[in-house]
């Protein structure tokens, strides 16, 4: 299966056992059974009657605004429930010690997964660097603190972009997101939101509750439990794409959108992203602890398998920590 993008205005709805997208110039059919997620990039049209359709296959529609940035959900309801792991699921929210330790291992995967990504590139001074932020989070024991070493350790980590990018048109100078105020902060915010989606996607598979999370607080009208996943995978796959894009010179200034001030991806800019997003994603490597080979994608589900583990057999859980 995979994700249907729809980055143009149109009609979408059933058409026997297909999804159909309509607007005035094309009309595709893609197989129910072919579809994973839908992401609606463009002004959609929809009814109840598709909706009820996606609902039966599980598929959730997530919507974006015009300038890229993820906007909400259509969640069909979850068949796959447990009682028995959503009462595990807020036990260790609650315990502290527990909660802690779990939040601490999707910093250090996040951690292990950066630094691997700037030994690709041959940073061995930032890695040294790098190294010296896993006591700091060793040695905390307050959520509020370790998302403060979070932040500082990600700060030092996208001052590095610019020894990893050849093009000097794409400068980073710091992170910003509302709004994004340059091409690589934009390319960062629209990649983030992909994976936050991608990641709640693999969630739904299961019978994890994504609302329940360990690093980042849980809120009101907002999924969190993916926000603590995605922070493992965004190294390996929001940066990775975004360095492919640039480095290759596969996406170009002309490629965001002028009168915004380029700090949003145009709509050739976000097809460019989305194919080499969803090239990634799709991506194989031999997964050590399964022996086996598994996507990208997979992957993230695979960590909400080990955190099941953790909460209903008290299995350490541990962060995918790339090995090459």
């Amino acid at each position: 299966m995979k994700d249907l993008y729809i980055t143009q205005s149109g009609t979408i709805e059933r058409h026997e056992n297909s999804i159909r997208f309509a607007n005035e110039s094309t009309t595709k059919l893609i197989p129910i059974n072919d579809i994973n997620s839908i992401y609606a990039l463009g002004e959609v049209s929809l009814n109840s009657k598709l909706l009820t359709y996606l609902s039966k296959f599980q598929i959730p529609i997530y919507f974006f605004n015009y300038y890229g940035f993820y906007t909400g959900i259509f969640a069909p309801k979850q068949q796959a429930v447990s009682g028995k792991l959503l009462i595990k699921q807020v036990e260790f929210y609650q315990d502290k010690a527990k909660r802690i330790e779990i939040a601490k291992e999707f910093l250090y995967g996040a951690l292990h997964n950066m630094r691997k990504t700037l030994m690709q590139y041959h940073l061995e001074d930032s890695v040294e660097k790098i190294n010296t932020f896993e006591k700091k989070i060793n040695d905390n024991n307050n959520i509020k603190f370790l998302l403060l070493v979070e932040a500082e350790f990600r700060h030092f980590y996208f001052k590095q972009f610019n020894k990893i990018i050849s093009n000097k048109e794409f400068e980073f100078i710091k992170r910003t997101r509302q709004p994004p105020d340059n091409f690589i902060n934009a390319l960062i915010s629209f990649g983030n939101s992909l994976l936050y989606t991608t990641t709640l996607s693999e969630i739904f598979k299961t019978q994890l509750n994504p609302t329940i999370a360990y690093l980042h607080e849980p809120f009101e009208r907002r999924y969190s439990l993916n926000l603590d996943i995605a922070e493992i995978f965004k190294p390996l796959i929001v940066d990775r794409v975004i360095f492919t894009l640039i480095n290759k010179n596969i996406i170009k200034p002309e490629h965001f959108d002028k009168d915004l001030n380029f700090c949003y991806l145009s709509d050739e800019g976000r097809k460019l992203f989305l194919r080499e997003y969803d090239a990634k994603l799709n991506t194989t490597i031999k997964y050590p602890a399964l022996n086996r080979i598994v996507s990208y994608r997979y992957m993230l589900r695979l960590e909400c398998y080990k955190l099941i583990k953790c909460f209903l057999e008290g299995k350490p859980y541990k962060s995918f920590k790339i090995y090459w």
